[in-house]
């Protein structure tokens, strides 16, 4: 078995999240086995596979909710235009501008950051879906601090 052909064993299992992997090799010949545990499960790869394993038809689809993961690097952060009082809604007792699963859009006023007794809206960007707040209400927050991210 040559190098490139064991690096590229050893980066599917890496990437695949296995917890065990057994290679036999018979010398003088290049026919060779392995064997992949996952969850005390053990997979044997036949010598002939030469690329990443295949997956049988039989396996169960994907459920719902692995369905709803969500990319983190399609994340987008908005974040704070400048040093000031971070506050989510316009008033103590009125309602937040937005909670975290609502969908926002363009122009959409996310919070209001008090600045030298100055009132700034800070506004969506891009259309998306609020996954997270990421400053407390009523705190003072920095220039080019992440305030929300939005998918």
């Amino acid at each position: 078995m040559d190098n490139k052909k064991l690096k590229g064993i050893v980066d599917i299992f890496n990437d695949s999240g296995l917890t065990f992997m057994e290679i036999n090799e018979k010398e003088g010949e290049n026919a060779f086995s392995i064997k992949l545990e996952k969850k005390g499960e053990i997979l044997p790869v036949p010598a002939s596979a030469h690329a990443a394993p295949q997956f049988s038809a039989t396996e169960p689809a994907a459920s719902d909710t692995e369905r709803e993961i969500k990319d983190f690097n399609k994340y987008r952060d908005v974040k704070s235009p400048m040093v000031g009082i971070f506050y989510t809604s316009p008033s103590p007792d009125s309602e937040p501008f937005i909670k975290v699963g609502d969908k926002v859009k363009k122009g959409d006023t996310l919070c209001i950051i008090e600045a030298m007794k100055l009132m700034n809206d800070v506004v969506a960007e891009e259309d998306g879906e609020l996954v997270e707040i990421c400053a407390e209400n009523g705190s003072l927050v920095e220039f080019g601090q992440v305030l929300f991210k939005i998918f």
